[in-house]
């Protein structure tokens, strides 16, 4: 056993969409013209507009530390409006939440409500990470 690594994190098996991406790289590294579909990266370089608002609100000096747990209120608002302007949704900023990624949001709901013994029902498809997220949880 190794002493470094918990029990439940040794009971986690390696990502398959991980393994599927350093296996990608590998081939292009070898000159193989690789279509992959493991991370879901764009294939794009972020717009210039992003890029210079970002720096914008760097540069504003609003933006320097740790944000709220649930992301600036002014960033939620601006979702919120989004919602209501492009897809019809009314979400007030109270019911938004701004995370990091999709994988580290699901891994705290689990992390919130499960236990050890529980039963959790996984539903076809799904993403692949569910099954290590549930196991460490």
């Amino acid at each position: 056993m190794n002493k470094t690594e918990s029990n439940r994190l040794q009971q986690v098996e390696e990502s398959s969409t991980l393994a599927m991406a350093a296996l990608a790289r590998e081939y292009r590294s070898k000159g193989v013209d690789v279509i992959s579909l493991s991370l879901g990266e764009p294939d794009f370089k972020t717009p210039t507009h992003i890029c210079d608002g970002a720096k914008e609100a760097i540069d504003s000096g609003n933006y320097f530390s740790y944000p709220p747990v649930a992301g600036y209120s002014d960033l939620r608002e601006e979702i919120s409006k989004k919602f209501i302007e492009e897809n019809k949704l009314k979400y007030d900023p109270n019911q938004i939440i701004v995370s990091n990624g999709v994988k580290h949001s699901i891994t705290n709901v689990m992390f919130s409500i499960l236990n050890k013994g529980d039963e959790v029902i996984v539903f076809s498809p799904f993403w692949v990470s569910y099954s290590a997220i549930i196991t460490l949880a």
